[in-house]
């Protein structure tokens, strides 16, 4: 069974990412555009699911799925769309999860959205601190229960979302 487990912040998860984001690299070659460091590990000094969360950003995403063979034996499994069309999720490690890796196509919006979500919240450290210690307050609620720690922080992530965007429009 999965549990929820929160951190503190650690000063490797980037060079963690830049490691793993290497290997991708060389998995999806020319296909890819961009690799982005996402999600709260991507943001200094919150606590955190110690998960590296990242975003390779491909030409075409329909070709994604010619190296899903070269994913699993990178330690990886393939979950496809998993849920949002367009996207290609990849999650490795298990019950213990290491790396989840968001897939998208240039010019999808969930490029944007990630994106924004992550710079207005390094560049706001008061909000950044207010989302991380709900997400560990409901961590420790529930332990076992990642749908009930989703749906606890839904509410707080979507108004940060779009302040994010119109912050990032404005820019």
């Amino acid at each position: 069974m999965r549990k929820l487990v929160f951190t503190p912040y650690n000063q490797q998860w980037p060079s963690l990412f830049r490691e793993e984001a290497k290997k991708i690299k060389k998995i999806f070659g020319n296909e890819l555009i961009e690799i982005y460091h996402i999600g709260s590990t991507s943001i200094n000094r919150l606590h955190a699911k110690p998960i590296i969360d990242m975003m390779p950003v491909v030409r075409n995403i329909k070709h994604v799925d010619l190296y899903n063979g070269a994913m699993t034996k990178l330690g990886y499994i393939c979950k496809g769309e998993n849920g949002i069309p367009g996207r290609r999720y990849f999650q490795k490690g298990g019950d213990i999860r290491t790396h989840h890796v968001h897939v998208y196509e240039n010019g999808n919006p969930h490029i944007e959205r990630h994106l924004a979500f992550r710079n207005y919240l390094r560049e706001h450290p008061q909000e950044a601190k207010a989302y991380g210690e709900l997400k560990r307050k409901l961590a420790e609620c529930f332990p076992n229960d990642i749908t009930s720690y989703i749906k606890g922080k839904e509410a707080l992530a979507i108004d940060i979302e779009t302040r994010a965007l119109e912050w990032m429009r404005q820019q």
